[in-house]
């Protein structure tokens, strides 16, 4: 039994000052319902993506799903939580739910409010989700984390600055059309290449512009079986997914090669029965740049070493061979924690139905890729979505 999408929401996001988790929560669960054409009595199973690991006074978050609608009271609800990746945890576990024959409609919400956090509050919170018996002393919290990645990277393969500019500016100028995205604004190439006091180092050869920003937002999608599927307006369909958990400490693993993800996607483009050259798109977690430099190795796009090439050479660009981020990625759009899968899995539903937002569609989309990683490739998660009607 396969499942689909066929229902979404999606908040603006950035700094939501008037709303809370709960409010957040309610505002997609209603929307994504309506958007499907399902009613809550419909709905067999709640999933809640939520990180919050000090984000949130109000922790056990599942049920305020709940307060969607009086209909939803008595369905199961589970709260999952696989740090960056929650998002993605959620809506691959609502999938299962589908398979087992568990139920028939799942409503997948993801949420995160982070920006009423102190600052330095935010950077040890983010940091929870690193080895802390080796790595709890790394400055610039989670930043450090991949700015010792980037200056490692630099030592092995040269210096990728120009790249790593080339990445920001791109995810950028993408997100000036993304109406979710909580920076739409086309910083340019030497902004974002530049060391300036706008834009100052971060954490080793990182700068601001190579970091995701912290912020408010939530994205929630409706699941169905296949039967169901077929009574839908549009449905979105699994071709292929995969969940690859690493170790957690660094010292286990050569962090340069994110041997996890490269794993999560040969499993689940062999599944889908198709190569990475088939897809029409691929949305990836640049939480910062070197992430997604070092995500073209892992998906295959380039050999190891060589992700500079694939956006030297546009590859990646928005009318490139193989668009990379067209949403602004997290770069630009913003990164709540447990949103960031859900909104992956809804961005890309809405492409491969034609419904993206104006000058953000792929032209003639026919299937995508999403890589969503927690931690620095410790939980990696990879789906290949179709549209089935």
């Amino acid at each position: 039994m396969s499942a689909a999408i066929v229902g979404w929401a999606h908040t603006p996001f950035g700094k939501q000052d008037t709303e809370t988790v709960e409010s957040l929560i309610v505002r997609v669960a209603t929307d994504a319902l309506v958007d499907a054409g399902i009613t809550a009595d419909q709905v067999d199973e709640i999933v809640l993506g939520h990180f919050n690991a000090g984000f949130s006074a109000q922790d056990f978050t599942a049920s305020l799903v709940l307060q969607a609608d009086p209909a939803l009271r008595f369905k199961p609800a589970t709260r999952v939580e696989n740090a960056c990746a929650t998002g993605s945890a959620a809506v691959h576990q609502g999938v299962r739910a589908i398979k087992a024959g568990a139920a028939k409609v799942v409503l997948v919400v993801g949420v995160e409010q982070m920006t009423t956090t102190p600052g330095p509050e935010i950077g040890k919170n983010l940091l929870k989700a690193s080895y802390l018996a080796q790595e709890s002393d790394v400055q610039g919290g989670f930043a450090g984390v991949f700015g010792k990645i980037a200056s490692s990277y630099f030592q092995r393969h040269g210096d990728q600055s120009d790249a790593l500019a080339m990445i920001a500016a791109k995810n950028h100028k993408n997100g000036v059309d993304n109406p979710y995205a909580q920076m739409r604004k086309d910083l340019g190439y030497a902004f974002c290449r530049d060391e300036s006091e706008k834009n100052p180092y971060v954490a080793g050869p990182l700068k601001r512009t190579d970091c995701s920003l912290v912020s408010d937002g939530a994205a929630a999608l409706v699941l169905a079986d296949e039967e169901t599927a077929k009574t839908m307006r549009r449905a979105v369909g699994f071709r292929g997914m995969a969940h690859v958990q690493d170790f957690l400490p660094l010292s286990r693993r050569d962090i340069l090669k994110f041997e996890g993800g490269a794993r999560a996607w040969q499993q689940a483009l062999a599944q889908a029965g198709v190569v990475l050259d088939d897809l029409s798109f691929v949305e990836t977690h640049d939480c910062f740049t070197i992430a997604e430099l070092i995500e073209y190795e892992a998906m295959g796009l380039t050999k190891e070493g060589d992700g500079a090439r694939a956006i030297k050479e546009g590859w990646v660009q928005k009318d490139g061979k193989l668009p990379v981020n067209v949403s602004g990625g997290l770069k630009a759009k913003g990164h709540p924690i447990g949103a960031t899968g859900v909104s992956m899995h809804v961005l890309s539903a809405m492409q491969l139905v034609g419904e993206a937002p104006e000058g953000m569609q792929v032209k003639d989309a026919r299937l995508g890729g999403i890589f969503n990683m927690g931690g620095a490739a410790v939980a990696n998660y990879v789906s290949v979505l179709e549209r089935v009607k």
